[in-house]
């Protein structure tokens, strides 16, 4: 009897590690350890492959607000034409037709305006401004007769970008359809604008102008995932960006100055591609959307280039710019010019084989020169990421920063790992004062600290920043897990000793399904905070499932099966004794 127990203590722990549970436990655990390299901290930037936030790291803060607005106007068609095309062709247009609001249209038929004008009028520069499909038919030697196939809808929102300089797309907000304006525009001017092609702002129900400051929801995200995309591009990962409301967004920024955090996020990177047409003024030719590909800078013929590739509709804009403006046959006295963020970026005529090109077919690929210096190097990165990411699709303004000392940021990171450990104690002494058993105490604690390292693993594995809130979220899966422990172990020690295997394994799966049924109540929970995205309260939100996904589905069985050997052990233990 000595001998066969005293056998089977000493190939207990052998037959633990040979446990799937225990296996994929230790596997889980190493791989944690592998993701956080914490060697790295005694190396010479002192720093693991963890990523901590704003409050843990120091650095700045950003609140920016979205400017743009969103309104229901009405118009008169014929007078948005009038305005928008006598300019250009320097005479009077008198309306003949106009079927925009008309309901006798035939299936195969088009809404359309159709005008009549003595002045010279072409179709290239008609189609320039945007207004729908043109045709045009000479009636007389004197006589032209336009016909635009367009909509009124089309008709206001071009009016709008061309007056205000700026995006206006249309969208349904769920309260009707919209003008959305992506500038800054006043209820006040709005109307005045209106006024001048009959037109006005609508009323709701109660009265009310149909305006109000700010964007859709739609545009508040792009904008977010636009400045995720070029954050990520800087190579600043994980920075937190996140909506407040409908017209604001905070982003941290852990371990940057103010300064380079007000550079990086008020700059909207929007790209632009004019023609010089006489002096110094210049025709709008396309914007960034038209980039369907961005190369790598190079430096050759002593200046710094980023390629990029134009679209179709792109490629056919420039052509059509280069034709109408003469830049194809005076390159000279019309250079192509590149703006970014308005600022002139490239400027020059148009080589004469590019030219020759271009004046028979489109041409689709094209480079960005930015000069020879550093500077310029620094400027064609910048560009690339821009044209890659995308322009922001409103403006931007700087409502509210801060900053956070990165000396306070250590001290914060110093209280938390010293709270973390007063808990730790906290919780040790209170499990020994409960169960007064070493086999017991040890690996309740152990399981809690290894869950505590597989948290912090998965948030290396994926660049999760770690700020106050994610720590609390820590804290909060490891008081669910203790819970669950001691679950488990009431469970066992029901009689206050250990049952036999048939009881054992009703008892533990007993436990189990409270655990199971706790543990989906906590995720249920917590789902809203991670898909509503309430600033950082999502942080602690994450980390506590992710937590209490590690100790449901790897720490927690492993516990387990661990306490009934331990426990099996340490009752035959003295057995051993007396019968030797």
């Amino acid at each position: 009897m000595s001998e066969k127990t005293e056998k089977k203590l000493v190939n207990n722990p052998g037959e633990l590690l040979r446990k799937p549970r225990v296996i994929i436990f230790i596997l889980a655990l190493l791989a944690s350890i592998a993701f956080i390299q914490p060697w790295g901290a005694l190396g010479e930037d002192g720093r693991s492959n963890l990523n901590y936030g704003l409050d843990l790291e120091g650095g700045s803060w950003l609140q920016i607000k979205l400017q743009g607005a969103l309104a229901q106007v009405d118009a008169d068609p014929e007078m948005i034409v009038s305005k928008t095309v006598e300019p250009l062709i320097g005479g009077p247009i008198e309306i003949t037709a106009n079927t925009l609001e008309s309901s006798g249209l035939s299936e195969t038929e088009n809404p359309r305006i159709v005008f009549t004008t003595t002045a010279q009028v072409s179709k290239s520069e008609l189609e320039l401004l945007g207004l729908g499909q043109v045709s045009v038919d000479r009636l007389s030697q004197e006589k032209t007769q336009v016909t635009l196939i367009t909509g009124k809808e089309e008709l206001i929102k071009n009016y709008l970008a061309n007056s205000l300089d700026a995006e206006v797309v249309l969208v349904n907000t769920g309260e009707g359809l919209f003008y959305e304006i992506r500038t800054e525009v006043s209820e006040e001017d709005l109307k005045a604008l209106m006024e001048k092609v009959g037109g006005s702002i609508l009323t709701n129900e109660d009265g009310t102008p149909s305006y109000k400051e700010g964007v859709s929801t739609e545009t508040r995200d792009l904008t977010r995932e636009i400045l995720n995309d070029k954050l990520n591009a800087l190579g600043l990962k994980d920075i937190p960006v996140r909506t407040v409301g409908d017209d604001y967004i905070l982003i941290d920024f852990a371990g940057i100055d103010l300064a380079k955090a007000k550079d990086i996020a008020e700059k909207p990177g929007k790209f632009e591609i004019r023609v010089q047409t006489e002096g110094n003024e210049s025709m709008h030719v396309l914007y960034g959307d038209s980039i369907v590909g961005v190369g790598i800078p190079g430096f050759h013929d002593e200046q710094w280039h980023t390629p990029f590739t134009l679209s179709e509709e792109g490629g056919l804009a420039l052509q059509k710019a280069a034709i109408e403006t003469g830049a194809v046959s005076d390159p000279y006295s019309h250079y192509l010019e590149m703006y970014l963020d308005e600022n002139l970026i490239y400027s020059a005529p148009l080589s004469s084989s590019a030219a020759v090109r271009l004046g028979e077919a489109p041409i689709y690929s094209w480079q960005a020169s930015t000069g020879q210096d550093e500077e310029a190097k620094a400027q064609a990165q910048q560009l690339q990421i821009h044209l890659r990411a995308g322009a922001l699709p409103v403006k931007v303004v700087l409502v509210g920063s801060g900053h956070v000392d990165a000396t306070l940021g250590k001290q914060f990171k110093a209280e938390a790992v010293i709270a973390g450990l007063l808990s730790l104690f906290a919780v040790a002494f209170v499990v020994f004062r409960r169960y007064g058993r070493k086999e017991i105490l040890v690996p309740m604690v152990g399981t809690s600290v290894s869950e505590v390292i597989m948290i912090l693993g998965v948030a290396a594995a994926i660049g999760w920043q770690l700020d106050l809130p994610a720590i609390a979220g820590i804290i909060a899966a490891i008081g669910t897990g203790i819970d669950h422990l001691v679950i488990i172990t009431d469970e066992v020690l029901y009689e206050g000793k250990l049952p036999s295997t048939k009881v054992f394994i009703s008892r533990i799966g007993k436990a189990f399904a409270i655990i199971f049924g706790a543990a989906a109540t906590t995720v249920i929970a917590m789902s809203p905070l991670v898909v509503m995205g309430f600033g950082s309260l999502k942080g602690f939100a994450i980390t506590t499932i992710i937590g209490v996904f590690i100790g449901v589905f790897i720490a927690r069985p492993v516990y387990g099966t661990v306490i009934k050997e331990l426990l099996e052990a340490s009752e035959e233990a003295p057995n051993t004794s007396e019968i030797a």
